[in-house]
């Protein structure tokens, strides 16, 4: 179980995540910058949509070229809770991506179902786990399932609690990312002990 964490230029917060296997997950609408961690680029999309913004693809597409090439994985244009129209944008993106990146990750979101993506995935595109916490939550098993069949990654995002770790673990999932380790340090050796519980089973 690999675990991102949003960047941050805070000195404490990254020396404890380097110290503990951390990596950053980069987004597009903010510093591109991966302070010498392994890292995986986010689209921007979440940050636009807290803010009431619309998606920012110029930020985005910047990002991708300066950050793509040596991403772990970036996260295709998607909408917020857009259902199968986030689909639609990512698709559109989706050639656009991989031609800068070695994954693309497709976001799900709710009311999107397996069949809606099974066709696309593989070794270079895989799926991100995001939409509602409660479908998120309620789902989570389904997406990794899916993507192991199809030898794709899947990712969970905004995962910050230990339950929420020992969830991904047991669906198959092959890294989450959250905020908590970010922003609190001290939340760090749980957070990296509930993680590392796959290694003792």
């Amino acid at each position: 179980m690999i675990s991102y964490a949003s960047r941050t230029g805070t000195r404490r917060n990254l020396d404890a995540m380097r110290a503990a296997g951390w990596r950053l997950l980069v987004s597009a609408a903010g510093v591109l910058r991966h302070e010498g961690f392994p890292y995986a680029l986010d689209n921007g999309a979440w940050s636009a949509f807290t803010q009431g913004r619309p998606f920012d693809e110029p930020a985005f597409t910047r990002a991708l070229r300066q950050m793509g090439p040596d991403a772990d994985w970036t996260v295709i244009p998607d909408i917020v809770a857009g259902g199968l129209a986030s689909l639609d944008m990512s698709l559109r993106w989706m050639r656009v991506v991989l031609d800068e990146t070695q994954r693309g990750m497709i976001a799900v979101q709710d009311g999107m179902s397996p069949d809606d993506v099974a066709g696309f995935l593989g070794v270079r595109v895989g799926l991100f786990v995001g939409g509602s916490t409660a479908w998120k939550l309620a789902t989570m098993r389904q997406w990794a399932d899916l993507a192991n069949e199809r030898g794709a990654w899947c990712h969970v995002g905004r995962v910050n609690s230990a339950r929420r770790i020992g969830m991904c673990i047991a669906s198959g999932a092959h890294s989450f990312d959250g905020t908590s380790a970010t922003k609190f340090a001290a939340t760090i050796p749980k957070l990296t002990h509930a993680r590392d519980q796959l290694l003792l089973v």
